[in-house]
């Protein structure tokens, strides 16, 4: 290169894959790629031929360099994976946190809207540590266990039967059995904390790039907050809280039966006075974790690095300490005690089913309000999102306790059927009331789903005369025209999304409450409840009754089956892993045991490769995301320093950003939010089809949409056979959008459209070598000792 001859500053383009992932040789096109930067987990790959581009920028002119981000095993892995499918109520209560809408000066409403989330979140929690206390200490330990038929069938359980079943060793008193059962939820409970707590370190603790936010950006979307992805104040305490209250269930499922048996008359003093002393110690202790859960919300406004240890740690250990004092208490020596009948947990389920239904109800009036105060005609359910959301939450953690009880009872019995002349009583009769409720809901599912079909053939009988019109100098072929529409009539179907959840949802809690009513008026389980009903009704009630036990075994099984399929196989898991993807974008903001957010690890990695390239080339940057990896895209644009988003152009095809994003979480992708991206990117071209059940146009006001949107491609891109398609053109969908000219034409529009800027200048010798090093302690001056935000619940 002769002397002063200056090279054009070198372009690159950040490739982000969707969900179900791919490989670097896919994306780039090239089975001989290298990663740049990062580890196993996720890392930047470039082809072998580019890895030294920078230094060779006049081999690059004309095009830009690929590079490919590839993430998919933060979301993707082993079959073992498939049992964080378990945790899914966990998961769909805290996707509930941030689906509030849109806020207009309305703090007070926002921080109760996350408030009663997470009090919601906490209930289920103590649900499903109930639900294991029912199995192992109702069930198995009280029932089983005491009761001579069902013991003989159980030898494993011969230690602990009673003299009446050849039994009558030191664990044989009903409360060492009850003391000895408690390991089982107790162990579980430590399961969680152990995995929440390992998640944090493997996907969430990632530092992301500090910077100083515009604070009109920042009151625009809280996506742009240095905080945002990096909740370790909120997540530990969180944890502290909902691990405390698991242990203090175990500790009261055990220590209230054996208060009980002391406080009948004759029973001795001074243990009636321990019984008296423990159960105020638990309601002190049960207290003290709904204060924690609702004293601090989320503080986005920077990174919250600080953890209150003294409550993180101490809060675990004073509920396992309350728990041991319990576990002594219910062990101690009581010889005239006999186990008979079931533990009151009629009570304490329906306790929580009603304390959940006042939560979702109290959820949609904030709802309600918050949306009145900003309303648009795009957001889902009219706000009620978030709600409705809540309550399928409230309605898994039932249908999973209620499930996972049922058929234990049916094991341990055997032959017999439980609660209706069987060996054991079985399970409470309210886990049998909602177990019955599921067909009726299937019978409601079923005619929205006859709905969605009438509306379907409607919609195809548009499309069939709308296709021909796309295709105009076509011959006409009426095989071909039928499958391009029902392509396009299915792709639709995901915008009826927001009404089938919101009638399910209120069925859902329609019928809950009926089986609260039921469960706690007669005592008993549905069919004997309809005994002296008219036959049709009787019959109804036990066909109910026995289908929706098996309705919930079998849903239980294909439901893990899926999930394990899911993490296995690439096409199974395009096809369902969008939701679970939407699910585990969030963060751990009102249920630390939900799944870990793979974002908090994606959108850091992201944003201080393009601050971090850019800031040392000076060179122009396309970030080109399809599908879920649009919204991983946009989320690392808004966290960048505004001097680096204006110089970078956004390219996205296939996504949900608006159709799914903007809809059910309006108040971060709503439309204010997406314009104020559009504005602060250089310059931003959004590809779909209509046939992309997934992908749909951004749908930006006025002159802005057109500059976002591009008409909608073509797909397939030649109806019949033609020069240029000698064979038949397949039907892409929300797949292959780089197979299509438009895209490669809208990437060379973008970086035409970008000014290449002066890179930073080369450290000098002996400083540090790291690219983003004087940006980054620019920022960090620039974030110095801030003053500490108001507790929000956003």
């Amino acid at each position: 290169m002769e002397h002063g001859e200056q090279h054009e500053p070198i372009a690159l383009e950040l490739l982000v894959h969707g969900v179900g992932g791919t490989t670097p040789e896919q994306m780039l096109g090239d089975p001989r790629t290298v990663s740049v930067s990062g580890d196993r987990t996720a890392a930047v790959y470039r082809r072998t031929d580019d890895v030294d581009a920078e230094e060779h920028p006049q081999d690059h002119r004309g095009r830009p360099v690929p590079e490919a981000y590839v993430w998919c095993n933060l979301t993707s892995g082993n079959g073992s994976r498939a049992l964080w499918l378990l945790l899914l109520p966990f998961m769909v209560v805290n996707l509930a946190h941030w689906m509030r809408p849109t806020a207009r000066r309305a703090h007070r409403a926002v921080r109760t809207y996350g408030l009663l989330v997470r009090l919601l979140a906490l209930t289920l929690t103590v649900l499903l540590v109930a639900a294991a206390c029912e199995i192992a200490i109702d069930l198995t330990a009280w029932q089983c266990a005491g009761t001579a038929a069902c013991a003989n069938d159980h030898s494993w359980l011969g230690f602990l039967a009673p003299r009446s079943a050849g039994g009558g060793g030191w664990w044989s008193q009903p409360g060492r059995r009850l003391a000895l059962a408690a390991t089982l939820p107790a162990a579980l409970t430590g399961l969680l904390w152990y995995l929440s707590h390992r998640t944090w370190s493997a996907y969430e603790s990632q530092q992301p790039m500090p910077h100083q936010p515009d604070p009109e950006e920042a009151a625009r979307n809280a996506l742009g907050k240095p905080g945002f992805w990096y909740g370790r104040r909120i997540v530990a305490r969180l944890r502290a809280a909902h691990t405390a209250a698991g242990l203090l269930t175990v500790a009261a499922a055990v220590g209230a039966s054996a208060a009980r048996q002391d406080r009948r008359p004759g029973g001795p003093a001074l243990l009636d006075i321990a019984g008296w002393a423990l159960m105020s110690a638990l309601v002190a202790g049960g207290a003290f974790v709904v204060w924690v859960v609702c004293r601090r919300g989320r503080s986005e406004n920077r990174l919250d690095r600080r953890v209150d240890r003294t409550l993180v740690r101490r809060l675990p250990v004073a509920a396992l300490a309350l728990l041991v004092l319990a576990v002594v208490y219910a062990g101690w020596s009581r010889p005239d005690w006999t186990s008979a009948g079931r533990l009151p947990g009629n009570t304490v389920f329906g306790g929580i089913a009603l304390v959940q239904g006042a939560l979702v109800l109290a959820l949609a009036v904030v709802a309600t309000l918050i949306f009145r105060g900003a309303p648009d005609a795009r957001t889902a359910v009219r706000g009620l999102g978030g709600p409705a959301v809540a309550m399928l939450a409230c309605a898994l953690g039932g249908v999973m306790s209620g499930g996972g009880s049922q058929r234990v009872a049916d094991w341990l019995d055997g032959s017999g059927s439980p609660g209706a002349g069987g060996s054991i009583d079985g399970p409470p009769a309210l886990l049998t009331w909602q177990a019955s409720v599921i067909p009726p809901l299937l019978v409601v599912v079923a005619v929205l789903c006859g709905w969605l079909a009438v509306r379907s053939v409607r919609l195809l009988r548009r499309e069939l005369v709308q296709v021909p019109l796309d295709y105009p100098k076509e011959r006409r072929d009426t095989t071909r025209t039928r499958r391009i529409a029902r392509t396009r009539v299915g792709a639709s179907l995901t915008d009826r999304a927001p009404r089938i959840v919101g009638i399910t949802s209120g069925t859902t809690l329609l019928l809950g409450a009926v089986a609260l009513i039921g469960a706690w008026s007669t005592g008993n389980v549905p069919g004997r409840a309809a005994r002296d009903t008219p036959p049709f009704v009787q019959g109804f009630a036990e066909t109910a009754q026995a289908l929706g036990s098996w309705l919930i075994g079998f849903g239980f099984i294909l439901f893990v089956t899926w999930g394990r399929r899911a993490y296995r196989d690439p096409s199974a898991r395009r096809t369902i892993g969008i939701l679970w993807d939407v699910g585990t974008f969030w963060p751990r903001a009102a249920h630390p045991f939900a799944p870990p957010c793979y974002a908090e690890r994606a959108v850091p990695d992201l944003t201080w490769r393009m601050h971090t390239w850019t800031r040392a080339t000076g060179g122009r940057l396309v970030l080109s995301g399809h599908s879920q990896g649009s919204v991983l895209a946009a989320a690392a644009a808004w966290q960048l320093h505004p001097s680096v988003r204006k110089r970078v152009a956004l390219l996205t095809y296939g996504s949900p950003l608006e159709r799914l994003y903007g809809r059910w979480f309006p108040a971060h992708f709503g439309p204010a939010a997406l314009s104020s991206l559009h504005r602060e990117v250089d310059c931003w071209r959004n590809l779909y089809r209509l046939t992309d059940p997934i992908g749909g146009p951004v749908r930006l006001h006025g002159d802005c949409g057109p500059q976002v949107d591009r008409a909608p491609l073509r797909d397939p891109l030649a109806y019949g056979r033609t020069e240029s398609h000698p064979l038949p053109a397949p039907i892409l969908g929300h797949g292959d959008y780089q197979a299509d000219p438009a895209f490669a034409e809208e990437r060379t529009r973008l970086l035409a459209r970008l000014r290449p800027a002066v890179p930073a200048p080369r450290p000098a010798a002996g400083a540090d070598t790291d690219t983003g090093a004087s940006a980054a302690a620019t920022d960090t001056a620039a974030t110095a000792d801030p003053a500490d935000p108001p507790d929000t619940a956003a």
